[in-house]
């Protein structure tokens, strides 16, 4: 039975009790307060991530989290004082690995209803437990509060929305690729790592996202910022503002930028494609499909949300379907800056191989919930 013909058939709640998303308040107390009130929950996500490994590599583990705060703290990222105080307080192996894991696989659209922009987005990742430990992070800087949907112990931003200012994301760019084989890509991959581990020294894209969200008030500053700062890695952002025509995806590289304003929508690939570079894919499929399967796969995902007729508006999350809905999708989300409003739900694997919604459907007006 194909894919989805599955989802079709299938009942996204099953019998399972749906979780609620937790809107965390941290005021100016940001990510580290959130790792104060949650230290249960950031736990449980550590433990439930790392039943992806072989059990071998779980005592090299500190070793990994080192080795990852080794990077950042030689990075130009702000944040490194508070990756450390949060990796303190909640006194486990992992904090730092989970503030290097940055790259992540999604599909994202902004556009038009009804006068305003809205973003929508999904979050693909093969970790479980990021959808059932999804939290809502309520917190600010100086330009004013923003939502953050993200996990205790996290200190980017990887989904956000900021009443009357702006809504952004983050998808994974594709791969800058030395060889063509597909047998060769570790060797890519582990190349790029050595790369930005020896060489690069500027803020991780998910950090400079954050930085956006604290310090822009507008929707051209945060354009501006996203554009024009180098960052560790390339990296595809979708941002959209309060008024008509504000909205964009800016594809970076570490010092440079191509933004649109027409296709407004987002996978794993640049657009158009690019000589060298090599769309993401699944890991099911890294060893033996072509960067043309790769590409099309993005492409796929990208043009089916950018073509999906319903509302986001209206029709909630309808437009989480294959193939936009995959075997990684953990989140999904869509925001009205304008309207100040935000919607998610998280998603886990089911026993079937197709992933479930597993929260309540998380649907909050900001300004009535008492932002100015």
């Amino acid at each position: 039975m194909r894919y989805n013909e599955i989802v079709a058939n299938t009942v996204q709640s099953e019998s399972a009790v749906m979780l609620d998303i937790p809107v965390i308040d941290a005021g100016d107390g940001g990510t580290l307060r959130h790792a104060v009130l949650s230290p249960a929950r950031a736990r449980a996500l550590r433990d439930d991530c790392l039943t992806v490994f072989p059990r071998a590599i779980i005592p090299f583990l500190p070793v990994l989290d080192g080795a990852a705060r080794h990077w950042l703290t030689r990075s130009c990222s702000p944040y490194v004082p508070e990756i450390a105080q949060i990796a303190a307080t909640l006194g486990f192996p992992g904090v730092w690995l989970l503030n290097n894991s940055y790259q992540w696989g999604c599909t994202s659209l902004a556009r038009e209803e009804e006068g305003v922009p809205w973003l929508a987005r999904t979050l693909d990742w093969p970790f479980p437990g990021l959808g059932r430990h999804t939290d809502v992070l309520r917190t600010k800087g100086p330009a004013g509060e923003y939502f953050s949907v993200t996990w205790p112990g996290y200190a980017g931003v990887l989904t956000a929305m900021a009443p009357r200012r702006f809504a952004a994301c983050i998808n994974q760019a594709p791969m800058w690729r030395r060889t063509r084989h597909p047998w060769l890509r570790f060797f890519d991959m582990a190349a790029n790592a050595l790369h930005t581990w020896t060489r690069v020294r500027h803020m991780p894209p998910d950090q400079l996202l954050r930085r956006v969200f604290e310090t822009c008030e507008t929707y051209a500053a945060a354009r501006g910022a996203l554009e024009n700062t180098p960052v560790a890695r390339p990296v595809i952002y979708t941002l959209a503002g309060c008024a008509p025509g504000e909205r964009c995806v800016i594809e970076r590289t570490e010092y440079g930028f191509v933004t649109r304003e027409d296709r407004t929508s987002a996978a794993n690939d640049w657009v158009p494609s690019r000589p060298e570079w090599e769309a993401r894919m699944s890991s099911a499929y890294f060893l033996t499909a072509s960067s043309a399967l790769a590409g099309a796969r993005c492409r796929e995902r990208q043009d089916s949300l950018a073509s999906w007729s319903g509302l986001l508006s209206r029709d909630g999350f309808d437009w989480v379907k294959p193939p936009v809905l995959n075997p990684y999708t953990r989140l999904a989300v869509t925001m009205c800056p304008a309207r100040a409003i935000l919607r998610v739900a998280g998603f886990e694997l089911g026993n079937d191989g197709v992933p479930k919604q597993v929260t309540q459907l998380h649907e909050r007006e900001a300004l009535r919930a008492g932002v100015n």
